[in-house]
């Protein structure tokens, strides 16, 4: 049997319905549902990552409502995915494996420190929700020092148990990590489906990456996946959902990429004339020289580049109207004032009305009643 060959689409059709599948209001279960995951990241200059990905979303978000939807109401958790992410309680399932993947990593604290492991699961059953703070095992090995993890036993034996999955995030206390015994913190429902073979698992994360992002070449990098090769075999599976046309192949001038079928149900249909603020770890985002092919429009994060190699700033937010970048801006919200640190704009005239538009929900987004211009950006408000 013939294969049909790819879905020949041109950038333009494709860069209409990536924006138009994204960018549209939602709730939060219903961006969860779409999106699946998350990436969780504790910097806060505006928010973090996870606000950001939401509040450009969410009409009326505002910074740090996730954590009801995650700590009471137990509808996400915060635990890992391809990195530290939010995920909707339908992947706990799938994502056992990755508990089994990341175990290994921990070997020399299950082999080495067997008293440590059962010191802090009984203290956890004993007592309950605690953070690594409150704990009465408390063992430091100054070898550590230095070590990702630091050298406190203690915070290592939680970061095994917690990638291993014995154990979760209950709640964050200042943004440090609250654990607890798996069991007290799954939903039922959820910790008593039959477990995934590692194949239903290895599918479903694919199909939540697909359906996440909208398509994703499969010559993504390693982040877009995060998945051990060696471990999840994940291309071989992927091949398989695409002869089973679970994912749909096409071809977009030149460069190909498998498609969710959610996806191409947006190809006749045309984002929001409206300016969104993009998180740097948006899904939008995570494949950048896809968006670069698509857009035009190159994009790095410069958090980590030393600050006299920064071409535009410490927290850059690519700036999205319609179905193009107009530019990118750095922001910072304290004391009730959101700054504009920095704006550049990309070629063509800007589209002041929808800018400050944007730019009043975001100070509601983020509390702010004041704003404030660094010395170059144009005043928009």
């Amino acid at each position: 049997m013939t294969m049909p060959g790819p879905l020949r689409l041109s950038r333009a059709d494709v860069r209409r319905a990536l924006t138009a599948y994204h960018i549209r209001w939602g709730k939060l279960t219903d961006v969860f549902g779409r999106l699946r995951s998350i990436q969780y990241d504790p910097l806060s200059p505006v928010g973090c990552n996870h606000d950001l990905v939401l509040q450009a979303r969410i009409k009326d978000y505002k910074v740090g409502e996730w954590q009801k939807a995650a700590y009471t109401k137990r509808l996400i958790y915060d635990g890992w995915d391809k990195q530290a992410s939010l995920i909707t309680y339908e992947g706990w399932n799938a994502r056992r494996v990755i508990h089994k993947w990341q175990s290994r990593w921990f070997d020399e604290i299950y082999r080495d420190h067997p008293g440590a492991v059962e010191a802090v699961l009984q203290e956890l059953e004993a007592i309950g929700p605690m953070s690594p703070r409150d704990f009465e095992f408390q063992e430091h090995k100054p070898e550590w020092k230095g070590s990702w993890y630091g050298p406190s036993l203690t915070k290592q034996t939680l970061r095994a148990l917690w990638h291993s999955g014995r154990i979760m995030t209950h709640s964050r206390r200042s943004g440090q990590h609250v654990y607890d015994l798996t069991e007290r913190v799954v939903p039922p429902r959820y910790l008593n489906e039959r477990r995934m073979t590692d194949e239903e698992s290895v599918r479903t994360i694919l199909r939540d990456r697909h359906r996440g992002m909208g398509f994703i070449r499969p010559t993504a990098p390693y982040e877009v996946w995060g998945m051990d090769n060696k471990d999840s075999d994940h291309r071989a599976v992927r091949d398989v959902m695409v002869q089973e046309r679970e994912l749909i192949p096409i071809e977009i001038e030149g460069v190909k990429a498998n498609a969710a079928p959610e996806f191409l149900a947006f190809l006749d249909q045309r984002p929001p004339s409206r300016v969104t603020f993009i998180a740097p770890l948006d899904h939008i985002m995570w494949d950048r020289r896809m968006i670069e092919h698509l857009f035009g429009f190159s994009y790095r994060w410069e958090v980590y580049v030393p600050e006299k190699l920064r071409e535009h700033g410490y927290y850059v937010l690519p700036v999205l109207y319609g179905d193009r970048f107009i530019g990118r801006t750095e922001m910072l919200a304290r004391n009730g004032t959101l700054e504009i640190k920095y704006w550049s704009a990309e070629q063509g005239r800007l589209p002041l009305d929808p800018i400050r538009v944007a730019l009043r929900r975001f100070m509601a987004y983020t509390s702010a009643t004041e704003i404030s211009y660094a010395e170059g950006v144009p005043h928009f408000l």
